[in-house]
């Protein structure tokens, strides 16, 4: 097929995003590549959220003459739908896939696929303009055969795979968001390196032995072109950024020097390869300008060593710890349940240590067999039984059972609702108290939603406070009074609530009241609250855990605290919180 002896339209790139909000990297980068070639290409964004037959519909009206669709394992389903439709109604439109859902096993796809033309495999920057060279200019210019990192099928509708394709030189790689009106209210994904120098068996990444780096002059010339455009935040998604730590270095020093106030920098790190120079860089930075994601997956250190990670453990936990200190930096921390010789008990031991660090977040993950790791060759000898469907979660191992797996899932639902969310923080912190173990709280949590009816309701926020205080009172009793303190102070320093939770009902005459103070201090009570405490719950330490109750001082005569919401920090997001009245 010749796309200039064709009146219909042109070769067409589409993305189906997990939500509005996320962007494409990919198909940004593979047009931008192709038009610094000469040659142009139409895009298009869509969700998995939105009906296959409105998104067929306006494919067909754009009348393609070449679809090419980016796949990953959140929307590989529903692009072989789009494709498998799309097929019946125009035949003639060749249909080809990238991503890394498609870059293995790539002739058992096609088999089961007829309506995919072809796929490219791996990087698709220079494959996929020697593809739009195919079509645009013609076979007699550029061959199928002759294009590296495809597989495809022939004029006999016989299966071709040809040699994978060389690494590219990042530096290649042309900017692709010198427009950024079509990426308002959606998160800028960046790249300033591929590849990754480790072999963690579960991860795809592994697979990219070619570790490059795009030189630092240009990214801190594009990274200037988002602190201008004060853009609220670049994901980094290199696979371990600080793997080289020159790299790493010049650009935190830069973003350091070139702060704006405004835009904030997502990194995935080995925190246990943070030296010092780094750690002291970060321990300088604005609060709220960085934010770090560190993959723990297990304390088990016969897992880490089957799953070929390099990690210790012990430095992480240090770094991890060096870098709260601070109070500057928000951390984001990860574990994967269904790892090799991680049973139930081990798991739990994980998830405890973990948690016990006090973090912003702790990430409960569940082993994904992708084709192409490691993982995927391991899994008759692991007895890993996982989902046929993307994302091919793990459903019991060799060591978990399913049983299991159904409880830490009990575990991660909770453990999103009350902690990583941020809301009910010093609640927990007392709370945790009673427990020894911390993924026992959450489990017993989760069993009292089942047994009251409430798990497969959707909550307000209030609702769920109100659920934690009854979970609380009823373990225990003796701190009744304190719990709806915390929770109380928990609900206000996150926002303004308008309705009283069930135990709080008899102030709401004292707040009638409080209008009248807040206006002779000089605040909107629509931009603040006032509320009375008899115990300093604001001095709990959120992100440490409680030595005793003795911790939390309780005064007769009641503090009265202010929250302020027009003064929020860029840290953690909560209003501000100044004692007005008591000590």
């Amino acid at each position: 097929m010749h796309i200039k002896e064709s009146s219909a339209g042109g070769i067409l790139l589409i993305a189906v995003n997990a939500k509005y909000i996320h962007s494409n990297l990919a198909v940004y980068s593979l047009k931008a590549y192709a038009g610094k070639q000469g040659m142009e290409t139409d895009l298009a964004e869509y969700t998995i959220n939105q009906p296959v037959e409105a998104v067929l519909r306006d494919i067909y009206d754009r009348k393609p003459a070449v679809l090419c669709f980016s796949c990953y394992i959140w929307n590989i389903e529903y692009v072989k739908e789009l494709v498998t439709e799309f097929h019946k109604i125009r035949q003639s439109v060749p249909i080809w896939l990238g991503g890394p859902e498609v870059s293995f096993r790539t002739e058992e796809f096609l088999r089961e696929n007829p309506g995919v033309t072809g796929i490219m495999m791996g990087e698709g920057e220079r494959t996929f303009s020697l593809l739009c060279r195919h079509y645009l200019d013609g076979p007699g210019v550029q061959e199928l055969a002759e294009i590296p990192g495809i597989a495809y099928r022939d004029e006999e509708n016989s299966i071709r795979v040809n040699s994978q394709a060389d690494p590219m030189d990042m530096d290649e790689l042309p900017f692709c968001y010198s427009n950024l009106e079509q990426f308002e209210n959606r998160i800028i994904y960046y790249e300033s390196s591929r590849g990754c120098p480790f072999s963690c068996s579960y991860c795809l990444s592994s697979v990219d032995k070619h570790l490059r780096m795009r030189s630092l002059p240009l990214v801190y010339e594009e990274l200037q072109f988002f602190l201008d455009h004060r853009v609220p935040q670049v994901k980094f998604v290199d696979r371990t950024f600080n793997c080289n730590h020159e790299h790493a270095l010049g650009i935190w020093q830069f973003i350091r020097e070139s702060d704006n106030g405004v835009t904030n920098f997502h990194f995935e790190v080995s925190a246990d390869l943070l030296n010092e120079e780094e750690l002291s860089l970060l321990e300088k930075m604005r609060p709220g300008l960085v934010q770090l994601e560190i993959g723990v997956q297990s304390t088990n250190r016969e897992t880490i060593h089957e799953i070929r990670r390099v990690m210790d453990l012990d430095r992480l936990k240090a770094v991890v710890q060096r870098v709260k200190k601070g109070g500057n930096i928000h951390q984001h921390l990860d574990l994967i349940a269904g790892l090799p010789y991680e049973d139930y008990e081990s798991f739990r031991r994980s998830f405890d240590e973990i948690y016990r660090l006090k973090i912003q977040q702790l990430q409960l993950g569940f082993l994904k067999v992708l084709k192409g790791s490691y993982m995927y060759e391991m899994a008759e000898p692991y007895q890993l039984l996982y989902r046929d469907k993307p994302p091919y979660e793990v459903l019991q191992s060799r060591w978990l059972s399913y049983e299991d797996i159904q409880r830490i899932k009990l575990v991660e639902e909770m453990l999103e609702i009350h902690y990583n969310s941020g809301q009910f923080l010093r609640t927990l912190a007392v709370l945790e108290l009673q427990y020894d173990s911390p993924f026992e709280m959450y489990l017993q949590l989760a069993c009292f939603y089942r047994e009251k009816g409430l798990d497969q309701m959707s909550h307000t926020r209030l609702a769920r406070a109100e659920i934690l205080y009854d979970f609380a009172v009823q373990k225990d009793p003796d701190h009744e009074n304190l719990y709806g303190e915390t929770l109380l102070f928990d609900l206000y320093i996150r926002e303004n609530i308008k309705a009283r939770p069930k135990w709080a009902q008899e102030l709401s005459g004292f707040h009638k009241e409080s209008a009248k103070l807040l206006r002779n201090l000089g605040y909107e009570k629509k931009y603040c609250h006032l509320e009375p405490f008899h115990y300093a719950v604001e001095q709990i330490q959120k992100w440490d855990m409680l030595s005793g109750y003795s911790d939390i001082v309780y005064v007769e005569e009641p503090r009265l605290l202010l929250f302020d919401y027009e003064k929020r920090s860029t840290y953690s997001r909560e209003a501000a919180c100044t004692i007005l009245y008591g000590t």
